[in-house]
């Protein structure tokens, strides 16, 4: 039986989907830090989440009101292989290893999709109030499943995404270990302007 590193095959994952996906090609693997973190184990809430480096337009600090006090927030500098990285991406486990293999699937093209079309360290930004999602969470989901059933459908050899088959006790059976990456979330710094 062989390890199993979670984040290298997530991140092989990603810089493949990022290759052969249009709507993702705008994608810098390099500057993604791909971590786990260990959520809780009931069925609902978060599967994955992203951590932008950035503030709107790809800027580090920005100034704004706190009450009657003007602050300046700091976004964190992450550093991995001598890359500065811009954006941080958590799936929560073993949640995330519940799933079905379309939704872990469906999972990693949402928090994708997030990554600003700039690739700046913003998050991509709908119009309106839920600037996130855009109008409907649904129907960005719906989209995500649109482009993980083409990627899947145009992959010469599935084999590369055994690893979200089964669940964590399917993981454990087939491996001697599972390693990941863990980092503790970023914090922006706040300080008085």
């Amino acid at each position: 039986m062989t390890t199993l590193n979670l984040t290298g095959e997530l991140e092989r994952l990603i810089y493949d989907i990022t290759l052969r996906t249009p709507e993702l090609q705008h994608v810098i693997p390099e500057k993604l830090l791909v971590c786990v973190s260990t959520g809780r184990t009931s069925r609902g809430g978060s599967l994955a989440k992203i951590h932008p480096l950035r503030f709107a337009g790809g800027e580090r600090s920005v100034k704004t009101r706190r009450g009657r006090r003007s602050v300046l927030c700091t976004m964190p500098s992450i550093t991995h292989r001598g890359e500065e990285m811009l954006y941080v991406i958590y799936f929560l486990i073993p949640r995330f290893l519940e799933l079905s293999f379309r939704e872990k699937m469906i999972t990693i093209f949402h928090e994708l999709y997030h990554i600003s079309p700039a690739c700046d360290g913003d998050i991509r930004r709908f119009p309106g109030r839920n600037y996130a999602h855009g109008s409907s969470t649904k129907s960005y989901n719906l989209l995500m499943g649109q482009l993980v059933d083409r990627y899947v459908e145009a992959l010469p050899d599935r084999s590369a995404l055994d690893f979200l088959e089964g669940n964590l006790a399917a993981l454990r059976s087939r491996h001697s270990a599972i390693v990941a990456r863990r980092l503790q979330a970023p914090r922006i710094s706040i300080t008085p302007a």
